[in-house]
């Protein structure tokens, strides 16, 4: 009887207990498998966390970082270009606009006062009228008693006078928009020198160390270039602008001398 429980006993524990060690080690499979895949998918969604809160930066704040990345030494010296450049313009343009006159309108009230009120009345309609054509004509008028050449220089002379009141200034535009260029290239230069003291300081030639310095020295003549182009848009509208109003006074004087030639009569 005891031999029969001890061959039960035996067979049992041959039968049963290597089913139970594999069952544990199926087990043990199964959760390091769950524990495996549990980094694989953070790892893969957190590239599309990083992506969608990733923010969009602006053509404003790029600019903006890439003029700070160049340095307050040029870039404060081009931006003091745009900034005088800018005011220069803006004083012109404004001023060019009070001087744009009626002409045609101007000349028939002048015609019409001659008739009417003479010289003096003709006169008083030019002072009270703004602009280089209305002053050109009140010093005709003015020369007038003397004689139609009397009135016909002071004409011209006055006229002289006036150009250089719309010039004023316009100069300093040109010369900034030569400057803010040349100015950029000068901090490339200099960046580029100072690259290669590193190269040569370094005694090896790696990108990394001399990426930087280029990036930032070309960064210099990218907004000497920007500031250019700027200032040279105001530049062509005031010089067009100038010469529009040069072309009335010219055709105003010659019209005035004609009437003053009709009112001799």
């Amino acid at each position: 009887m005891k031999k029969l429980l001890t061959i039960a006993f035996a067979f049992g524990l041959f039968y049963f207990l290597p089913q139970q060690i594999h069952a544990n080690l199926y087990q043990e499979q199964e959760e390091e498998v769950e524990v495996v895949e549990m980094p694989v998918e953070d790892v893969q969604e957190q590239p599309e966390m990083t992506v969608a809160e990733a923010p969009s930066v602006g053509f404003t704040q790029e600019l903006k970082n890439r003029f700070i990345e160049g340095g307050p030494g040029f870039m404060g010296i081009v931006l003091a270009c745009l900034i005088l450049g800018l005011a220069i313009a803006i004083e012109r343009i404004i001023y060019l606009n009070f001087a744009t006159t009626n002409t045609e309108k101007l000349v028939e009230d002048i015609e019409s006062a001659l008739k009417a009120g003479g010289v003096d009345s003709a006169k008083e309609i030019c002072r009270n009228t703004p602009g280089p054509v209305a002053s050109i004509f009140y010093q005709g008028l003015d020369r007038a008693g003397e004689g139609v050449e009397s009135a016909e220089k002071a004409v011209v002379a006055y006229g002289g006078v006036q150009m250089g009141q719309l010039e004023k200034n316009v100069s300093w535009i040109s010369l900034f928009i030569a400057l803010a260029p040349m100015l950029g290239f000068m901090g490339t230069v200099i960046g580029m020198i100072q690259a290669f003291d590193k190269i040569q300081a370094a005694g090896d030639m790696q990108p990394s160390l001399v990426a930087g310095g280029i990036k930032v020295a070309l960064l210099t003549t990218v907004f000497g270039l920007i500031v250019a182009i700027i200032l040279q848009i105001f530049y062509n509208y005031i010089v067009a602008k100038i010469d529009s109003i040069v072309n009335d006074m010219e055709d105003a004087s010659i019209t005035l001398i004609d009437i003053l030639v009709s009112y001799k009569k």
